[in-house]
């Protein structure tokens, strides 16, 4: 009996879904109200736009989404008293359909303006498209007509819902109007590499040195469970994201909550890989649960709570010592021949990044595309077997024998077998430049790593 294959979702098949999409789904206001005849609070939905018509099988689903919002926009609501001060955070969460589809919730918690003692809300977007620098420059100009009047946000909100999504590179022009300003036009630009658009390297090499950081990426390749600890949301959730965006071009296909409500804590007890963030509040708690085997990475003391012991054996050696040596020259790297004073993504600390963290993929599955034949019925099949055994290393062999096994592996191959012409990303671009220089790369380990690796930043800045 044929079973049928299972269906991995891809970043790159999600961000050609989602090019179409609205600006956003959803805009929801959450504020704390008080339990009856306790002095702990509930958060709770007290603005919504658009509102919910008819009840669709869509509308059911929408509805069960925006249950979980209020959770996740306060996961530390029963820690709350009304306060005099407090400066807004910015952080988003992440909801997973039942189909696997993901939308983003992109949140600014603040003060409303007032005198005396208050409690904090928080405004909500909610969208199928990753654009962390966009959205924060949506919630920047909601925080400034909120600071005037609550009454101005809601139009501005309205005329954003008409804006189309702009397209990588682009820009688009809302034309709004605030009493005593008058007429502005705000500008939305998308940056044009998607893989980035939600992503804050900066924060993460903040919190954690550059070992430590690579040995979260080595767990999360081999589809561990890790737990990152933090006292603040944003960076809860700029370290999560930064993070899965080390994995690209594969995706992470388990659970992810960058921002775990306290009511949730249970779900670090799961067998199953995940990637979640607690507050620090949540920690003691966290001690007691009778965990599995798990990273535990406190965000706010660069030290790891709990580790396996094992995560400096999990890459290939020479590789990592190549991608320790490009991360601590990363300052060198950035600034290698480039006068452009632009402040594009490619010449800055998240392009520099990324590139060396594909370098580590590109010299460990690059070689993948000269294994995908055509069978018998013209489909493409992936040869396996012959795809480890043909790499000299053996250090490269046995880490890939680990990690073909993951679901991150099997969604990448999937992709490509299924995919009519050949994928065009970023990875694919350097894998083709990586198999023209074969025949002369006889040399392995750290020069090579770094050699290929200031070629492309030479690249990079000449494209600047």
């Amino acid at each position: 009996m044929l079973k049928r294959a299972p269906s991995y979702r891809t970043l790159e098949l999600e961000l050609i879904e989602w090019q179409e999409r609205e600006l956003f789904e959803y805009f929801v206001v959450v504020s704390l109200k008080k339990k009856p005849s306790k002095n702990t609070y509930l958060p709770e939905v007290t603005y919504q736009f658009p509102k919910l018509e008819r009840p669709t099988k869509q509308v059911r689903e929408a509805e069960e989404r925006l249950k979980a919002i209020p959770q996740f926009c306060f996961p530390d609501a029963k820690d709350w008293n009304p306060v005099s001060e407090y400066n807004s955070e910015t952080f988003s969460f992440m909801l997973t359909g039942e189909d696997g589809s993901r939308r983003f919730g992109y949140c600014r918690r603040l003060l409303p303006s007032g005198k005396g003692p208050r409690l904090p809300e928080v405004y909500c977007v909610i969208s199928r498209l990753g654009c962390f620098d966009l959205f924060s420059k949506i919630l920047d100009e909601v925080e400034r007509r909120r600071g005037i009047s609550a009454a101005l946000v809601y139009p501005f909100m309205r005329s954003l819902m008409e804006s189309p999504f702009p397209a990588p590179g682009k820009t688009i022009k809302v034309k709004t109007f605030l009493p005593g300003a008058g007429n502005e036009v705000i500008e939305l630009r998308r940056p044009m590499d998607s893989r980035l658009e939600h992503v804050d390297f900066e924060c993460l090499f903040k919190c954690l040195n550059i070992r430590q950081i690579i040995r979260i990426f080595a767990s999360l390749l081999l589809e561990r469970r890790v737990i990152f600890v933090a006292d603040k949301l944003s960076t809860l959730s700029s370290c999560s994201h930064a993070v899965v965006a080390l994995l690209y071009p594969f995706s992470w296909q388990h659970t992810f909550i960058p921002v775990l409500p306290s009511s949730m804590i249970d779900i670090v007890c799961c067998p199953t890989p995940f990637l979640v963030g607690l507050l620090s509040n949540s920690l003691p708690k966290l001690k007691e649960l009778p965990v599995e085997e798990a990273l535990m990475v406190n965000l706010g003391s660069d030290r790891f709570i709990r580790q396996m012991d094992d995560e400096d054996t999990l890459l290939p050696r020479k590789l990592q010592a190549a991608l320790e040596q490009a991360l601590e020259r990363k300052n060198d790297l950035i600034n290698q021949d480039s006068d452009s004073e632009s402040d594009e993504e490619c010449n800055t600390l998240n392009g520099l990044v990324s590139e060396v963290f594909i370098r580590f993929f590109v010299e460990t599955i690059g070689h993948y595309s000269l294994f995908l034949t055509q069978n018998d019925k013209a489909e493409r099949v992936f040869q396996r077997e012959a795809f480890r055994k043909s790499v000299a290393s053996k250090s490269i062999r046995r880490f890939l024998e680990v990690f073909m096994e993951s679901q991150m592996f099997a969604g990448f191959i999937q992709d490509r077998e299924l995919r009519k012409c050949r994928a065009k990303g970023l990875f694919e671009q350097r894998v083709e430049q990586y198999l023209e220089e074969l025949p002369d790369t006889e040399q392995s380990g750290v020069n090579k790593f770094l050699r290929g690796l200031g070629n492309k930043m030479k690249f990079l800045h000449k494209k600047n």
